[in-house]
């Protein structure tokens, strides 16, 4: 591993701050806010008093962009005395290290903050570097061969007070000047120094050595393609969660192994990944099986008092499928995909040059149902209601489909943005440049949506045209036909396209077409516009009927006069009101209710009608267009 120290800087924080996103920006030692650093220093405190206090990782902060403010400051000469103690509740310390703090704002401290205080260097480093952990999933005799005499190697013991413990006993007896790092057999690696710049050295020199140990993988496999539908098949049985399916070579050639469902069941590569993970993956495709599993393994481990989290698999390991992620939101399925593509390369090092080796049942229990993570779950509140639901929205990059982005995103969705404006792509959101008139781009986007997200829950068919006004007896064919392949003749083929995943979503499928006040209160000029909208209003209502039976709900809304959307230009705005002897601002409000609509309204009340509140509606036509004497 390359050494990428630059520069030391002259205030001790400050170079701690360094070493942390030095660390932070290799996967291969730090994931997803794991891993942890430390400083000590001499402070004055606000009566001028010089106080010793550590700096130490706070919780939330991911090393890779770690700041000052994400160092908590605590008093070193309290830490030292709770040291000391023979026994302290993991819950009871977290409550002291926050009473230690000298900043009342400042993040709680890192759950390992003792095991730094028992270590007395100025900066404290530790990861979970891959090939370190590589190590520690084989034997203790293994960790010496590579390092002798220059680490002092802990046991397993479960973070937290009782690791700081342990650790404490072993550096009173072992500690010396030699000693360049600490190995914590299936957790990590822990170095030290007088400086950052010190700690960093040894702990990218000890890697180094571990990675020379391990050498090269040179496996590698190829995807195989699958019907998405698949996909959305073992979401149904999962619930609504997202699935991410994942093919690179490195997982391809994992989950063809011959010995898959042997060496993937021996358990995660570190403890703390079994909340992202879960204990085991699922090899195959049998949930249910899993979920028997699952509750058995917590019958078997679980004391009064703790509440069985839900039983699904987080990975998915398939010869065909590759692996599929899970998780509540994108970003936590990411997470898994992220972690266990390490455990794979942990996993396949490991048995390269001896044999893979993981925590045993109980272990791993005690940190999934560790009283502090179940804290964390009650104060994490109730999720989003779309939470683990995905949403299809066309037109997507502007106006109202915009907006139903925004909506249905504000509300947990992930979304697939289909337009022919690019947009960019990020955790919870896929935006495809795609014209919708083009069946084959439309049915390539829908699978590149399944592949990211699992599935499809609901649909926005927003995308459309207004070929400006035309009397009938000036209508270019041309003009007409176009205006009914986008508005019309796309809109159905899509519902052919999605039926079938709006039939597999777990909470049942949901349609809320955008289509027009034109379709009850036509205009003179817009007779290809509205006889468009009018057809496709039809579909939806036909729809309605055809897959009631499936679970899917089908509405329409009808806005009007949503002047913030890039067919109402400033000219033609101006020349609207002009037409009617009005103002822009008194034209925009031309309804009953004398209000403007906007896109984000249309957005709020789609992605409603898309929630429980609608749970007993379908074939329903909603105006959003302030009141209209002619629609009334």
């Amino acid at each position: 591993m390359r050494n990428r120290w630059a520069e030391t800087c002259p205030d001790p924080l400050d170079d701690c701050v360094q070493a942390s996103r030095l660390l932070g920006a290799e996967p291969g030692l730090v994931l997803h806010g794991g891993g942890n650093t430390s400083v000590k220093a001499t402070v004055a405190d606000i009566t001028g008093e010089p106080v010793e206090v550590l700096y130490v990782k706070g919780s939330g902060w991911d090393l890779a962009t770690i700041e000052r403010p994400g160092f908590a400051p605590l008093r070193l000469d309290r830490l030292r005395r709770l040291a000391e103690l023979r026994e302290l509740p993991d819950s009871r310390m977290m409550n002291e290290l926050r009473c230690a703090l000298l900043d009342a704002k400042a993040p709680d401290p890192s759950v390992e903050t003792l095991l730094h205080v028992v270590l007395p260097h100025t900066s404290v480093l530790h990861s979970h570097a891959d090939a370190v952990i590589t190590l520690t999933n084989q034997s203790e005799p293994l960790v010496k061969e590579v390092y002798g005499d220059r680490v002092i190697v802990v046991p397993y013991v479960m973070p937290g007070f009782q690791l700081a413990r342990t650790a404490a006993e072993l550096f009173a007896e072992q500690l010396t000047d030699d000693i360049a790092g600490v190995v914590l057999m299936n957790h990590g690696l822990f170095t030290f120094g007088d400086t950052a710049k010190q700690a960093y050295d040894r702990h990218i020199q000890l890697v180094s050595e571990a990675e020379a140990r391990i050498g090269e993988s040179t496996g590698r496999g190829e995807p195989v393609v699958v019907d998405p539908l698949t996909i959305a098949r073992i979401r149904k049985d999962i619930g609504p969660m997202i699935v991410s399916r994942h093919t690179d070579p490195a997982t391809m050639a994992f989950v063809t192994r011959p010995d898959l469902a042997d060496v993937a069941t021996r358990g995660p590569a570190t403890p703390d990944h079994v909340i992202r993970t879960k204990r085991v993956p699922l090899v195959g495709t049998d949930v249910d099986a899993f979920r028997r599993a699952y509750r058995e393994y917590f019958d078997r481990n679980a004391t009064d008092g703790l509440v069985m989290l839900d039983p699904q698999p987080r990975v998915v390991l398939d010869p065909r499928l590759g692996m599929l992620a899970i998780g509540k939101r994108a970003k936590d399925a990411d997470i898994a995909a992220d972690i266990y593509r390490h455990t794979v390369r942990i996993i396949e090092d490991a048995e390269r040059i001896g044999t893979y080796r993981a925590l045993g049942e109980k272990d791993l229990f005690d940190v999934e149902y560790w009283e502090l993570e179940q804290a964390k779950l009650k104060l994490a509140g109730a999720p989003a209601e779309f939470t683990g639901e995905v949403a299809l929205v066309t037109g997507a990059a502007s106006g109202i489909g915009q907006a139903c982005v925004q909506a249905l995103r504000a509300k947990g969705a992930s979304v697939v943005g289909l337009d022919l404006t690019p947009s960019d792509s990020s955790a919870d959101y896929l935006g495809l440049q795609v014209d919708v008139t083009d069946a084959d781009a439309v049915r390539q986007a829908i699978a590149q949506g399944v592949e990211r997200f699992g599935g499809i829950d609901m649909v926005v068919p927003s995308a459309g045209v207004f070929p400006g006004n035309t009397a009938i007896a000036d209508l270019d064919h041309a003009t007409w036909r176009r205006t009914l392949a986008v508005n019309t003749d796309a809109i159905a083929e899509l519902f052919t396209q999605v039926h079938p995943f709006l039939k597999l979503a777990p909470n049942g499928g949901r349609v809320v077409l955008i289509a027009s006040k034109n379709v009850p209160a036509p205009g003179p000029g817009a007779a290809a516009y509205s006889a468009s909208k009018a057809a496709v209003t039809q579909l939806a209502r036909v729809a309605a009927l055809e897959w009631a039976a499936d679970g899917i709900r089908v509405n329409t809304v009808h806005p009007d006069a949503v002047f913030d959307t890039g067919l109402w230009t400033a000219g033609v705005l101006e020349q609207r009101a002009a037409h009617y002897g009005l103002s822009i601002s008194e034209y925009k409000r031309r309804n009953l209710l004398k209000t403007e609509v906007t896109s984000a309204g249309v957005g709020r009340l789609v992605a409603q009608m898309c929630s429980a509140t609608f749970a007993f509606t379908t074939g329903a036509q909603v105006p959003v267009d302030g009141g209209n004497d002619r629609v009334v």
